[in-house]
């Protein structure tokens, strides 16, 4: 299973964590990582500079992860678990490879939809999921809500991705926390009868269907339009054509998933892993976070990415992170009984 793991050096402060076991070390912490940015390079480095605590890196997707720390047990190397999405951190948690730990920074910075109440995983980056639309043949107004999705009048004019999709398993997840089963079904249904074209690639791919033509709508998370604005040469002008409208301003507020971490179940390091955690949420750090990869910040107050700014701001859902996530199995059966593949 070698091949699975991708080890990252990450400059001089920033060691390589070898397959095997690690010797405890006062002055390490090793984190599985499931975040494939480049960018959060700048984080790790500056942590070790101010700390003299080296990181040592394993990436892999979360699913890799979970299956790797359950197989090493107590013997297991890991320190810190961070993945991308809160249905990781929760099927993490279930797993039993998270230990629950308290930090009265944690909890004063994070607010408590976005973190575990009992402190196995804590919420570090918001991303919302907005409606993409096109300038030149939508109005603003024209929809408001994730329930208009399904209106009739959108038939053949929707992109979106699959329904296994953790992102759209988070947004079920949430219509189901709102409407019931029901009542998300019949949704589910109109979401199908609306697809412009089978679902087909990532969010970015969503917004090129927009800005070509394809459709008229689809759904994003931010942050993939943020890369988009400040990308390539086509992807700038594919980003061009097309508007964001954040959803449910007048009730619940736009659903927000998270990337977050947690502390690992035999961390060798737990009071550096804890105080990575922690300083993942100081303003500095979560600056990085949305100038590297146009995210939300979770702490209040914390520097906002000017591209993000431009949107404007938002009503988000505080729908606790646990609730939805923890709706990932109905949500699938749903979206597989309405067709959506």
């Amino acid at each position: 299973m070698r091949h699975l793991f991708h080890k990252l050096a990450l400059g001089a402060g920033v060691g390589l964590l070898a397959l095997g076991a690690v010797d405890a070390s006062a002055a390490e912490v090793n984190v599985y990582s499931a975040r494939h940015y480049d960018t959060d390079n700048a984080l790790y480095d500056n942590f070790t500079k101010q700390t003299g605590i080296k990181i040592n890196i394993i990436e892999a997707n979360a699913d890799q992860l979970i299956e790797r720390l359950k197989a090493e047990g107590q013997n297991s190397p890991a320190d810190v678990l961070i993945t991308v999405d809160a249905g990781r951190l929760v099927r993490a948690e279930e797993a039993g490879v998270l230990q629950p730990v308290k930090s009265d920074v944690l909890e004063s910075r994070i607010p408590a939809y976005l973190r575990d109440p009992q402190g196995h995983w804590y919420g570090l980056t918001k991303r919302a999921r907005v409606i993409i639309y096109s300038k030149d043949r939508v109005k603003p107004g024209d929809i408001a809500t994730y329930e208009d999705l399904a209106d009739p009048k959108w038939k053949g004019k929707l992109a979106i991705r699959s329904s296994t999709n953790v992102y759209n398993q988070s947004l079920v997840g949430s219509i189901l926390a709102a409407h019931g089963e029901a009542k998300t079904l019949d949704w589910a249904k109109g979401i199908v009868a609306n697809l412009a074209r089978a679902p087909k690639g990532g969010d970015r791919d969503q917004i090129r269907a927009v800005a070509v033509g394809e459709a008229d709508i689809a759904v994003s998370n931010t942050y993939y339009l943020g890369q988009m604005i400040n990308g390539k040469p086509e992807d700038k002008e594919a980003a061009s054509k097309v508007g964001v409208i954040f959803p449910n301003q007048k009730d619940r507020g736009t659903h927000v998933n998270i990337s977050g971490g947690g502390v690992a179940k035999y961390a060798p390091n737990k009071e550096n892993a804890v105080k990575f955690l922690e300083y993942l949420t100081t303003p500095e750090a979560q600056r990085y976070f949305a100038e590297g990869n146009y995210e939300y910040p979770v702490v209040a107050g914390a520097e906002i990415h000017p591209t993000l700014k431009a949107w404007g701001e938002f009503k988000e859902d505080e729908l606790h992170a646990d609730t939805f996530a923890s709706n990932y199995a109905k949500a699938l059966q749903i979206t597989d009984q309405a067709g959506w593949k």
